[in-house]
């Protein structure tokens, strides 16, 4: 993973982390449900950003590496790997 792509990644896992504990202490504090819920959608969406920003890495990074080394067997093996991490994203 690039330099700055780990930091910006460590970043947005960090704030997650926060928004995780505050959800924690909503359900203790018995806060309403759908407000409970909204954020829960939130910490989702901002898990998806971190992983497209890792995966963008990922293709413009490893997988470009492969495509330029000529490598056919590794350049199989990234596409495998793209192709199902993105089949489990989508069950």
């Amino acid at each position: 993973m690039q330099k700055d792509t780990k930091t910006a990644v460590l970043k947005r896992l960090r704030r997650i982390e926060g928004q995780v504990r505050g959800l924690a202490r909503m359900v203790e504090d018995d806060r309403y449900c759908i407000d409970v819920v909204t954020q829960i959608s939130a910490v989702q969406a901002a898990l998806r950003r971190a992983e497209e920003e890792v995966l963008r890495d990922h293709v413009g990074h490893c997988v470009e590496h492969a495509i330029v080394s000529g490598d056919q067997q590794e350049q199989r093996q990234k596409i495998a790997e793209l192709m199902d991490v993105l089949g489990r994203a989508y069950r």
